[in-house]
């Protein structure tokens, strides 16, 4: 192979960008080097000439190759999908905290520890002391509203 040769450069280009899929997965990186290989086809058959219109084809078949058959190899590779809980409010709803500033009386907020963190609280509008176990019924802004547990403690 020459130092010149712009085929052996693309097949080069396209073999790596391939082989770059094993480490960085996604289905994105082998398109770009499948569209190296239209390039470096286009090239050797004699249709376009240069570096400048090697890059525009492979710019042009980049984006042909992904928006064509992205979503199909998606489709039959498969892959992680998870879907969680969008609805932060059923996460909190139910969970136990510790109080730990007074919460209360009337509207006054107070503080609990909470998954790792403390929060605001807000109670039923009686006194709720510091180390009380409290259940979250729901969040009012960024306070959580909080009522004791019937045994206290």
């Amino acid at each position: 192979m020459m130092s010149s040769d712009p085929v052996g450069y693309w097949i080069i280009a396209g073999v790596i960008l391939m082989a770059a899929e094993l480490v960085i997965p996604g289905g994105i990186v082998v398109f770009l080097g499948s569209a190296c290989l239209v390039v470096a086809g286009a090239l050797w058959t004699g249709i376009i000439h240069g570096w400048v219109q090697g890059l525009t084809l492979w710019f042009i078949s980049s984006i042909v190759l992904l928006l064509s058959f992205r979503q199909l190899t998606q489709r039959m590779m498969g892959g992680d999908s998870h879907i969680d809980n969008t609805d932060e409010e059923l996460d909190l709803y139910n969970q136990l905290a510790q109080v730990k500033e007074t919460i209360g009386p009337g509207e006054k907020t107070g503080r609990i520890h909470f998954q790792g963190a403390d929060w605001p609280a807000l109670g039923d509008g009686s006194v709720i002391p510091p180390g009380v176990q409290v259940r979250i019924i729901c969040r009012d802004n960024i306070a959580l509203v909080v009522e004791p547990l019937p045994d206290g403690k």
